[in-house]
């Protein structure tokens, strides 16, 4: 087993062995969805959670082992690198010991302390310390010359080396990170020019706010540093003064003789000078990374949900873009989500042709056998809802609002542009508004998902972390509900596992030249697409229609014999054994088993012969608002709605209820228990029934509760 495998099961409480199968199926290239769902034997059957967080502690580890190798020539070219403290730095797994190991060694800039080591009073400073000298100013003479004019001078030199080596030394700095563990309080404070602008008004809340920094919560300390950054806060981490300098100076001050009252001034100049300055800067930007963290898994987990979201499916949809002045824009897809039509129409004030707008969207109704009509949940989103299902048709159409965040960031894209060259953004808009009610999947995966509108403080937070977590999230979600190969766009192909953005290309090219795929095998064929991303893509693709039914599930190629030995010993095709329940109920499947698959691979291949492609998403339900209630100005407290889950935060829930502004329902309002995760109670687009518990007009918010009421 390697040290890296060692390290994390030590972390993770998982197995050596399967945190060193995992390790090394990533090294050889293989993708977090392949390796969950077809390497089961070699991970001892983890999941992608599992695997993502070996695959992040394993980047950690091999970053700090280059910076370990950077660390050591350092020291090394320095000639100060003994044997102890190598072994020391070889043996480190830990980023903070590590640097603090280095501090003492590390290139900086001429410091105060440098120049007196310059000035030669490093031996000064080690006479003071030991604090024997009944007579500093004495032997502080001896050392009057050149630069150092006067004992006074060589003493405050001598004190300067001291604060250096205290703020450097591993013990000082871990006694005072202990007192910030432990007692550290976080601070904010408005800054007094700002406290009565409307850009201040929302972080009322943390104009004079304190609390122990181990129980702030991501939310909140977002929310400062954000108003920090915006100059509207000023925010600090503080322990106690007294007893982390009373502390310091039990480590280093012996007796109180001239000597030791030299090196007590030198002490307190370290602490406030160097060492406070220092924990207090470290401990801001860990628990900014711990904020962070939580944000990232906030946002992670909601676009998930997002991604995940029930689809209408392969219908004939209409999808209108809302607005008032400018009127609604209208689309006509097809069941494949082809633009067929489009128009304006002008049914809300100010031009009010609602009479002409009318026999419009009925006309395109009848004339495009439309099922299903998909409206943009922004301006003008309840008007023109109200609207449409006032309308009479002559066969039965469901109606539904769509978010329609990320719809101008697509409508503006480089890929909109591409799809429809010809079409203004308005209409690239209102398309993506149609197709998000046949796939969401599909259509969100061609936006930033940054601005699809599910995030928390997403633009506050790492942005190289956050786009790992969504790229990982993205391609989690598609690879778990697996792509039609005939159907795909390319966008949608570049997150199937081992293919990106070349490879999905190139398969879409194929597709022109060559047609439809009739199987998996055809991909092969695709230029560049060789037999490694051959192995990690097949199992995600699908085939509908495909002379062999298993290219149509997600039964991996390289497990068809196995199948096919199935069918031969039960006497059938394996076609009739996909559809003959009895026939599969008398396998037993330990008879498969051989070195490479096992019982967690032969139980998912029964489970995909009984529904071969199964879409784990929901069933879509339609949805109504309170007809009643329109605008804030419409709430009353105590009154009971219903509305739609429209964001998760750690903090709560953000409810649509139709009046333009969303509601939050508190964590402590989801329910008549204790909640320590929102996704407990709620998800994405669940419809729920909420009670106006506080409305705050100036400040635009609505606080709602869903205790004592259950979902609709």
């Amino acid at each position: 087993m390697n040290i890296y495998a060692k390290l994390i099961a030590g972390q993770t409480n998982l197995s050596e062995e399967h945190v060193a199968n995992t390790i090394a199926l990533l090294d050889l290239g293989c993708t977090i969805p392949f390796i969950a769902r077809y390497r089961k034997e070699r991970t001892g059957n983890l999941n992608e959670v599992q695997i993502a967080q070996i695959s992040d502690l394993y980047d950690k580890l091999q970053e700090l082992s280059k910076r370990k190798e950077t660390i050591l020539k350092t020291i090394g070219e320095q000639g100060k690198l003994t044997d102890e403290l190598k072994k020391r730095i070889e043996d480190c797994w830990e980023s903070t010991v590590l640097e603090d190991l280095y501090l003492p060694f590390k290139p900086k800039r001429r410091t105060r302390a440098q120049v007196a080591r310059e000035q030669g009073l490093e031996p000064l400073a080690t006479l003071l310390l030991l604090q024997r000298e009944s007579q500093p100013k004495t032997a502080a003479a001896r050392f009057v010359k050149g630069d150092v004019k006067d004992t006074e001078s060589a003493i405050k030199g001598a004190q300067d080396i001291i604060a250096e080596m205290v703020s450097e030394d591993e013990r000082s700095r871990n006694q005072l990170r202990n007192a910030y563990r432990r007692d550290a309080i976080i601070s904010s404070k408005v800054v007094k020019a700002k406290a009565d602008s409307d850009e201040a008004a929302k972080y009322s809340d943390y104009f004079d706010f304190s609390e122990p920094l181990r129980r702030c919560s991501s939310h909140r300390l977002l929310a400062m540093r954000r108003g920090e950054s915006e100059g509207i806060l000023r925010v600090s981490i503080t322990a106690d003064d007294t007893e982390c300098l009373e502390r310091l100076k039990r480590q280093y001050i012996r007796g109180r003789g001239a000597c030791s009252l030299l090196v007590e001034e030198a002490v307190e100049d370290s602490y406030k000078r160097l060492l406070r300055p220092s924990i207090e800067t470290e401990f801001a930007s860990l628990s900014k990374d711990k904020a962070d963290e939580d944000a990232i898994l906030v946002f992670a987990e909601n676009l998930r949900q997002l991604l995940l979201a029930a689809p209408l499916g392969q219908k004939r949809v209409m999808g209108i873009d809302p607005g008032f002045r400018t009127g609604c824009k209208v689309v006509c897809l097809d069941a494949q989500g082809n633009l067929l039509h489009h128009e304006a129409i002008f049914p809300h004030p100010p031009v009010n042709h609602r009479m002409q707008a009318t026999m419009h969207v009925q006309q395109l109704v009848e004339q495009y056998g439309i099922e299903a009509i998909a409206i943009g949940n922004g301006t003008a989103s309840r008007e023109t809802s109200d609207f449409v299902k006032g309308l009479d048709f002559k066969h039965k159409v469901q109606t539904f609002v769509v978010s329609e965040d990320g719809a101008s960031v697509y409508s503006a894209s480089k890929i909109a542009r591409e799809e429809f060259p010809d079409e203004d953004v308005t209409v690239r808009g209102a398309v993506s508004i149609g197709r998000r009610l046949m796939d969401p999947l599909a259509e969100l995966v061609k936006i930033d998902p940054k601005s699809i509108g599910v995030g928390q403080y997403q633009h506050d937070v790492d942005q190289g972390k956050l786009k790992k977590s969504l790229d990982l999230t993205v391609e989690s979600c598609v690879n778990s509900v697996g792509v039609n190969l005939n159907t795909a766009s390319q966008h949608l192909l570049t997150y199937v596992s081992g293919l990106g953005p070349t490879l999905a290309k190139n398969i879409v090219e194929y597709r022109r030249e060559h047609g439809a795929f009739t199987s998996r095998a055809q991909l092969k064929k695709v230029p560049r697409l060789g037999p490694s991303a051959y192995e990690q893509c097949a199992g995600f693709l699908r085939i509908p229609g495909a002379k062999n039914p298993l290219d149509n599930s997600a039964v991996h190629p390289e497990s068809y014999a196995i199948v096919s030995q199935m069918a031969k010993d039960c006497g059938c095709s394996v076609d009739e054994l996909m559809a003959d329940r009895e026939k599969r109920s008398k396998i037993d499947i330990r008879r498969y088993v051989n070195d490479t698959v096992g019982i967690p691979t032969l139980t998912d291949i029964m489970s995909e012969l009984e529904k071969p492609g199964r879409d784990p998403r929901e069933q879509i339900e339609e949805f109504e608002f309170d007809p009643n209630v329109t605008s804030i100005e419409d709430l009353v407290e105590g009154m009971v709605l219903p509305g739609i889950v429209t964001n998760i935060t750690n903090f709560g829930a953000f409810v649509d209820i139709g009046v333009h502004q969303d509601g939050l329902v508190h964590i402590s309002q989801l329910a008549n228990r204790y909640v320590k995760d929102p996704n407990e109670v709620v998800h994405l687009h669940q419809h729920v029934q909420v009670m106006v518990k506080e409305i705050d007009l100036r400040r635009n918010r609505i606080a709602l509760t869903m205790r004592g009421l259950t979902p609709k």
